[in-house]
Order: structure tokens, then sequence, then C-alpha cells
């Protein structure tokens, strides 16, 4: 892996934070469009039937969005709005395959924390304890605190960092 050279405008945690805010908002339109096309098309009426494929299908048109945008402009609507970008440690525009791995490795810490929202819930038996997975993407924030470059896990994966751009 290359080492990475990390003198560059680095973005704020609250400007990302932000960024992460206006995100999940435009998520929410995705996913709406997503289930509803598949809804339709399936004539789907119980949430049980076919559960795991629209899962699937919408951790795909996520995926699409976030990959789509970065590897076009570099970063998405709200990244822009916020002007933050990515790019690779020797500041190059990333690959789709590095795009890909950044997607997916950004859910390996709010997935953990999914899992044990769910396993606290059914330890005490509150169902409402299952809230919390709301703030599970947020976990994210925690290793870039640990990191000494003060980067987020999917980019020391995938060898991208933010920045800030004009």
């Amino acid at each position: 892996m290359t080492k990475p050279n990390l003198e560059f405008a680095r973005p704020s945690r609250m400007k990302i934070f932000a960024c992460y805010m206006y995100e999940g908002m435009l998520l929410l339109a995705v996913i709406f469009v997503t289930s509803y096309a598949f809804d339709s098309l399936t004539q789907r009426t119980e949430v049980e039937k076919y559960f795991w494929i629209s899962q699937a299908l919408i951790f795909i048109a996520i995926g699409l969005y976030f990959v789509l945008s970065w590897r076009a402009k570099g970063q998405t609507l709200p990244m822009k709005t916020w002007n933050i970008g990515v790019k690779t440690f020797n500041s190059q525009k990333p690959s789709t395959g590095r795009l890909i791995i950044r997607y997916i490795s950004a859910w390996i810490i709010p997935l953990i924390g999914a899992f044990v929202v769910d396993q606290v819930s059914k330890m005490l038996g509150w169902a409402s304890v299952t809230v919390f997975v709301f703030f599970t993407p947020f976990l994210n924030f925690v290793y870039s605190w640990l990191d000494p470059k003060g980067l987020f896990l999917q980019d020391r994966l995938s060898g991208t960092y933010l920045t800030l751009v004009k």
C-alpha cells in the first residue's frame, strides 16, 4: 500500500457531520424510489416477502449513487455543497475499484454497531433500544478520532481521503 502523503486541506469533522446529515436526507429519497419501484413491480404487500432481495437491491442502489457520484465528479451533492472531495493518497481521482471498496468498507463499523444494538435490545428485552441503530453510521467518526491522520476506516482501507475543494 502506498504511504499516505496527507498534506491537504482537511475538512473539519463538523463539516463532514453536516455532509452526513444532508447525505442521509438524499438517501431517504434513493431508498424510497428503489423500494417503491421494487414493491410495485413485485406487487409485494407483506414486508417479509422478498425481504432480503429488497435489502440487497437498496444496498446496490445506494452503492450506485455513491460510486457513480464519486466517479463522475469526485463528490456527491452534499459533498459539493460543503466543498468536500475524495482523492487517493497520491492526489489522483480514485478508480472505480477503490470507490467500491470505500463504499463497502464504510458499512463495517455501522453494521457492527447495529449488531451490538440488536443484541442489547434482545438481552434487555426492550424493543425500544433498537432506535439507537439510527446512530450507528456516526460510529465511523470514532475510528477517525483514533487514526493518527484523522482518516475514516473506509478511507484507510480504500487508499482515499476527504479534502476541501473549490
